[in-house]
């Protein structure tokens, strides 16, 4: 009787599927292992999940053509994450299971696993022609890639920059034109900014490591907030309790939102585990990743250091997540697979039967409510270490001192308090960070005479101007265009309003010639090794102002920066989400906690035009607990996370009313589904999104609330196979429990 075999085929695809053992892979399959199937017209990707059962209707099966390993690339703990995230999600399985592989592994091809442990270099030998390779085309095209960068180049990007190099370069090396080089490569990560062990630490550290480290004595699920002033030592807790996992034969994790943060902890981490750490995030490169991957697959190296993706890591013994700024948006993936890594690292450790610690000074709310009904262990760090003052703060109100000066378009990003107290930074030799969460120039160009800007024109958003290069960019699509001399409409002019980075930045330099000023935004820092290195130079002291987005508030310890200017607290008050309060109070917190964390005091100003709004008027207290009890009242009123789940329902297509018509036909359908009244289920829309066209595509959505998940399961199930009979122009995604409104 032929054995037949369930697969998830990482495709877009519902599934699994059902395919036949062939006769030489009976008895050697394994959950988790990667196999090559059939799929349509070609092959693709899939992953054995266990036996499979007879299709209805006697459908003829097609045997599994290959097996790509002998150990399953998903050991058993990841998978079961996987089969739970894709679920509960609602993503394919087999799509979801190729997102928690590396890169190398999520796309074989038909053969061995791939080994990054050698790093294969092309080398030119002597002076080849390239005419004399006419009758030759991917020889020549080869060799000609060769000449034009220096002569040499990886194998792996020559594969990827020449269509048939791999062959060609066999035959070259057969003429004698070319050699192969090999070297082993070891896993390698940026130095970072390590850190000296403290000597001793402070009784709410020892408090909180003692906690945690008699949870790691007696085993099972331990959820626990760790809720910390900025500088309270958050991190010495997080080293201590991976040191001791790591002494009892465990393994441990640790995830930070960004890869802006990774230097620096890892660099922390290597100082006190030498090499032994994994660090897994898109910065690096493919083979690294791949070669840091496989370390903790075989469990040579059992502590990893990444951001989101890094939760679906295959650690040996799981016995310690660790989940640093808990609270950042950043930890929730907005496309294909949408999980939150915070949630799904607690449903991890359950699994695993390990130590959850979720760390931050500002928690989510979400993350909050969970400790006040007892489901988190809190644990606080009320205290900078070494008895260090928090910094003191003041609010800026820029509708007092701000004045547009003569000969101006506009006043000045930096208003006269927020210059006088950098020029005196600047005159003791210290050190200064500048946030705006708004990179450009200019947020738009405005026409003097209508009053009209320059559109986006897939987007319902104003492009934004930049300096460098002088042009007009969407953040959200990417277009850009160059800077028009006249207004579109109306041929009046041009005038820049609204400030970002690249602004502050020049008036930095403008007012303080002499300062050493740098940017760090995602302009800036295109490439992890620059992120790396203006970190690394500001840490040193060789700049004395960071001007930068969200990348400079989070995590980073800087003990020669005394100020912090936040250019605008208001950037992110007035989003039309739920959440644009917390958001605004987390990060001018985070941002403020930079200042202040060496020896001399720090000094944050805070510029803003709403000193009123409760997110803004509760910083200078650092009143945390007093902002999020006030929060927390009206979202209990209003039925909003935490004390209610949400699902959002999102259309897009390119017919606007087409996309329109599949909104209300899906609304309609929902409210006929919903439980009644009684339960607490409600619909909001359907609706034109907040930001009703992007990227070209017209925007709807539904929002479900409802006080328990699970009653929404089987509206969603049901609305479920209601889109399969979507007309081809329109898309609809469910996003459960989302990060963002927009």
């Amino acid at each position: 009787m032929e054995q037949l075999a369930s697969v998830a085929v990482g495709r877009p695809v519902k599934g699994p599927f059902t395919y036949v053992v062939p006769p030489e892979l009976e008895g050697r399959l394994r959950r988790g292992q990667r196999v090559l199937v059939p799929f349509g017209r070609g092959r693709a990707l899939g992953f054995y999940l266990g036996p499979g059962q007879p299709p209805d209707g006697g459908a003829v099966l097609r045997p599994v053509s290959a097996l790509l390993e002998d150990t399953p690339a998903l050991p058993d703990d990841v998978l079961a994450l996987v089969e739970f995230a894709a679920a509960y999600y609602r993503h394919p399985l087999g799509e979801a299971l190729r997102a928690a592989l590396p890169p190398g592994l999520a796309d074989p091809a038909e053969g061995p696993e791939p080994s990054p442990e050698v790093a294969r270099t092309v080398v030119v030998l002597g002076a080849p022609s390239v005419d004399a390779l006419r009758r030759a085309p991917a020889q020549a095209a080869t060799l000609g890639y060769l000449l034009a960068v220096g002569g040499r180049a990886e194998l792996d990007e020559l594969g990827r920059a020449v269509p048939g190099a791999r062959a060609a370069v066999q035959r070259l090396v057969e003429r004698g034109w070319v050699a192969v080089e090999e070297r082993a490569i070891e896993p390698t990560v940026a130095e970072g900014l390590g850190q000296v062990r403290p000597d001793r630490l402070t009784d709410a550290q020892g408090a909180a490591l003692a906690e945690l480290q008699g949870t790691l004595d007696t085993g099972g699920f331990h959820p626990f907030l760790l809720q910390g002033v900025t500088g309270s030592g958050k991190t010495e807790v997080y080293l201590r309790a991976a040191e001791h996992a790591l002494s009892r034969g465990g393994g441990a994790l640790v995830l930070v939102p960004e890869i802006a943060l990774t230097p620096q902890l890892v660099g922390r981490f290597r100082s006190r585990f030498g090499s032994s750490v994994a660090v897994l995030h898109s910065g690096l490169r493919d083979r690294e990743r791949l070669l840091h991957w496989k370390g903790l697959r075989s469990g040579a190296v059992r502590l990893a250091v990444g951001v989101r993706s890094a939760v679906f890591a295959p650690v040996r013994d799981l016995a310690l997540i660790v989940v640093d700024e808990e609270h950042d948006p950043s930890f929730k993936q907005d496309e294909k697979l949408r999980y939150q890594a915070r949630d799904l690292a607690v449903v991890r450790a359950k699994q695993a039967g390990a130590t959850v610690v979720l760390g931050s000074a500002t928690p989510s709310l979400e993350t909050l409510e969970n400790a006040r009904r007892g489901r988190y262990r809190r644990l606080r760090l009320p205290a900078r270490v070494d008895d260090r003052p928090m910094p003191h703060i003041e609010l800026v109100d820029l509708r007092r001192v701000r004045a547009i000066p003569t000969g101006s378009d506009q006043p000045p990003a930096l208003s006269p308090p927020l210059v006088d107290a950098l020029g005196e930074v600047l005159g003791r030799g210290q050190q200064a960070i500048l946030f705006l969460n708004r990179r450009g120039h200019s947020a738009a160009v405005v026409c003097e005479a209508c009053g009209q800007g320059v559109p986006c024109s897939r987007c319902d958003v104003s492009l934004t101007f930049h300096l460098r290069p002088r042009n007009l960019q969407c953040h959200y699509c990417g277009e850009r265009r160059p800077l028009p001399d006249r207004c579109p409409s109306c041929g009046g002019q041009l005038v820049p309003v609204g400030a970002g980075t690249e602004r502050v930045e020049a008036e930095v330099a403008e007012r303080f010639p002499m300062a050493r000023v740098a940017r760090l935004d995602r302009d800036a820092a295109t490439t992890a090794e620059r992120l790396t290195d203006l970190l690394a130079r500001f840490a040193r002291g060789e700049l004395d102002v960071l001007v930068g987005t969200q990348m400079v508030a989070k995590g980073h310890d800087f003990p020669g920066v005394t100020l912090v200017c936040v250019v605008s607290a208001d950037t992110g008050l007035l989003l039309p989400d739920f959440r644009a309060a917390e958001r605004t109070f987390q990060l001018v917190t985070q941002v403020s906690g930079r200042a202040g964390r060496g020896r001399e005091p720090g000094r944050v100003l805070v510029q803003t035009w709403n000193p009123e709004a409760d997110a803004v008027a509760r910083v200078p207290a650092h009143d945390y607990d007093g902002f999020a009890e006030h929060e927390l009242g009206w979202r209990e009123a209003l039925a909003w996370p935490p004390f209610s789940r949400l699902v959002a329902v999102r259309i897009e297509g390119e017919d606007p009313r087409e996309t329109a018509a599949v909104a209300r036909k899906l609304g309609d359908r929902v409210a006929a589904l919903l439980p009644g009244p009684a339960t607490g289920v409600r619909l909001l829309g359907p609706a034109p999104a907040p930001m009703p066209r992007l990227r070209g595509k017209s925007r709807w959505q539904l929002l479900l609330k409802a006080p328990r998940h699970a009653l929404l399961g089987p509206v969603l199930d049901q609305l479920e196979r209601d889109l399969e009979v979507l007309p081809g122009g329109v898309r609809v995604v469910v996003d459960v429990d989302p990060g963002a409104m927009l």
